[in-house]
């Protein structure tokens, strides 16, 4: 069996081979507020990983992965940082969906869902938030219906990322009418290139449009593609959050890296490092980043027979804090600098555009109010908060 380091080794390698040519461009691009750049160029990138084994390396080999450990995946994603390869577009399809079919799905899903996936050949969104359904995902109101051969879906769910650009989409609905809360939801599979779906992109702060509103009038699927029984949608749903935040945050972690490091030497190139309160912030950010790994070294070490638990919300409320933080400590190091653009036409340089999206970190995902209650009620035990 490869040691984990031979597999870095390869990794590696490989990304050196081929980040080259009309690859090489693609270095650093994309990600969040910026996933509208070259995205054409990154899938190609993408197809051409996937052409060489290089998507899905955690799933299973029966199911077109390369069957890598725990260890092995950490040191892909984090290799694949390290290359400054540009952010991956079929993230949610192969990390959210698929590990959850795997889980969950039917053998006929998994023989006609994973192998697009895999290819990069199909492209996936969530849709999950809604306008009254947020952090507070159990107060879902779209709604489905089955006759028997076919789901009616009618609803609308929002912050919908790269619904735009996908070809499907997995909805959590309640299927059971005059259920309330947890109960009485599914998880339905729903093509997206159909009358009755309306996908509606918003601009943020940041000028871009990755995130969409998504309505469904009586939009179709086929009565088979419902992930687990009926019913049975929270389950399903929470165990494609936890997939969410596993092993992929680790090569996430890189990037922060290698944001801190670069606002380090910009602090020191404008003098601002000579400020003793600047000097101790970016102290504190450099211990805040340490944590943030051990964190998740530790919550993946204790998930390795599965989707990582509760434990996965720590993670979350601590790097969605320490990342919005940067952002206001990058403003404080660029001083006056910080405050206007260059010129026509007026685009946000790098540092402006950490600091305003990173203003989404501690919502999107789990507010960070919702995890904290998740890790007082489900980690620490503590009684439940007084609900309405």
């Amino acid at each position: 069996m490869t040691s984990v380091e031979e597999f870095r080794a390869e990794v590696r390698s490989w990304l050196r081979a081929n980040l080259t040519g009309e690859f090489a461009a693609l270095r650093g691009r994309g990600g969040p507020g910026r996933e509208h750049e070259v995205l054409a160029e990154r899938l190609a990138w993408e197809r051409h990983m996937a052409a060489a084994g290089w998507t899905c390396v955690g799933w299973p080999v029966e199911y077109g992965g390369r069957g890598a450990t725990l260890e092995q995946q950490v040191a892909f994603h984090e290799e694949y940082a390290l290359a400054d390869a540009p952010a991956r577009v079929n993230h949610i399809g192969e990390q959210l969906l698929g590990p959850t079919l795997i889980a969950f799905g039917t053998p006929e899903q998994r023989a006609r869902f994973l192998p697009p996936i895999v290819a990069a050949e199909e492209l996936w969104c969530q849709g999950y938030s809604e306008p009254d359904a947020g952090s507070d995902l159990a107060n879902v109101r779209t709604r489905a219906e089955c006759d028997g051969e076919v789901w009616t879906v009618t609803g609308q769910k929002i912050w919908t990322s790269l619904a735009h650009e996908s070809d499907w989409c997995f909805v959590v609905a309640r299927t059971e009418p005059g259920s309330v809360r947890h109960q009485g939801l599914s998880y339905l599979l729903v093509p997206l290139d159909q009358p009755g779906v309306d996908i509606r992109p918003i601009t943020q702060l940041t000028g871009t449009s990755e995130f969409n509103e998504v309505f469904f009038d009586r939009a179709r699927t086929p009565a088979s593609n419902i992930v687990g029984a009926p019913g049975e949608g929270w389950k399903v749903a929470m165990a494609t959050l936890g997939f969410e935040r596993g092993v992929s945050t680790l090569g996430q972690q890189v990037g922060f890296r290698r944001e801190l490091e670069t606002l380090i030497e910009l602090a020191r190139r404008n003098g601002s490092a000579d400020d003793p309160l600047i000097r101790d912030r970016l102290a504190r950010a450099w211990t805040g980043l340490e944590t943030i790994r051990f964190n998740a070294l530790r919550m993946l070490d204790g998930a390795a027979a599965g989707a990582p638990g509760p434990e996965a919300s720590i993670g979350k409320i601590y790097w969605a804090t320490w990342h919005r933080e940067l952002g206001e400590l990058a403003m404080d190091v660029c001083g006056a600098d910080g405050l206007h653009a260059a010129g026509e036409p007026y685009e946000l340089d790098d540092w402006q555009r950490l600091f305003l999206f990173s203003r989404s970190d501690t919502i999107y995902a789990g507010s960070n109010e919702i995890q904290r209650n998740i890790i007082a009620e489900r980690v620490l035990g503590l009684p439940r908060e007084v609900r309405p």
